[in-house]
């Protein structure tokens, strides 16, 4: 098996001072299949019947949503940034490591499988999640390619957020 780890760029320092940026960049150039195979893995068959639609968060997480939802025959939904999405919509703002911001998703119904690229402090994940349910769907689970555990124990009405990649450390 390949390390996926091994094709994540650590960039110091950005987008603002102190903040350790995971890029996924190369490891999206050299092992896009792989990666998507490892997050579909996160789940059992079982569980992948019962999801209707993968949704991502934008932009990283649109690229990951989008692969598994291709590859699991299963629809896709965006969380977008404010001002992107035709209504009817709702909106939830939250807060991140690094300022604070908003997002927004389409009314809809369904059970709903959250991806993104990276669990930080866990806000953006809450408030996909919470926007979820705002719209009429539910979350069944929630399916990330990288956990910076050190800045977070991230749990959503009892569920944890899956990963293939963590970081135990900020280094």
């Amino acid at each position: 098996m390949t390390d996926l780890k091994a094709y994540i760029r650590d960039v110091p320092d950005f987008p603002k001072p102190g903040i350790m940026f995971r890029d996924i960049s190369p490891l999206l150039r050299e092992h896009f299949a792989t990666a998507i195979q490892e997050m579909e893995r996160l789940f059992t068959q079982e569980e992948w019947n019962n999801i209707d639609y993968v949704a991502g968060i934008e932009s990283r997480g649109f690229i990951l949503a989008a692969g598994l939802a291709a590859r699991r025959h299963k629809g896709f939904i965006k969380i977008r940034k404010p001002g992107k999405l035709p209504g009817p919509k709702e909106k939830v703002d939250y807060g991140l490591e690094y300022g604070t911001d908003s997002l927004e998703m389409q009314y809809g119904k369904g059970r709903v499988l959250i991806a993104d690229d990276v669990l930080a402090t866990g806000g953006t994940l809450a408030a996909a999640a919470e926007l979820t349910e705002k719209t009429g769907h539910s979350v069944v689970g929630f399916a990330l390619l990288i956990n910076l555990a050190y800045l977070n124990s991230f749990e959503w009405k009892g569920q944890k957020a899956r990963t293939v990649v963590e970081y135990k450390e900020g280094a």
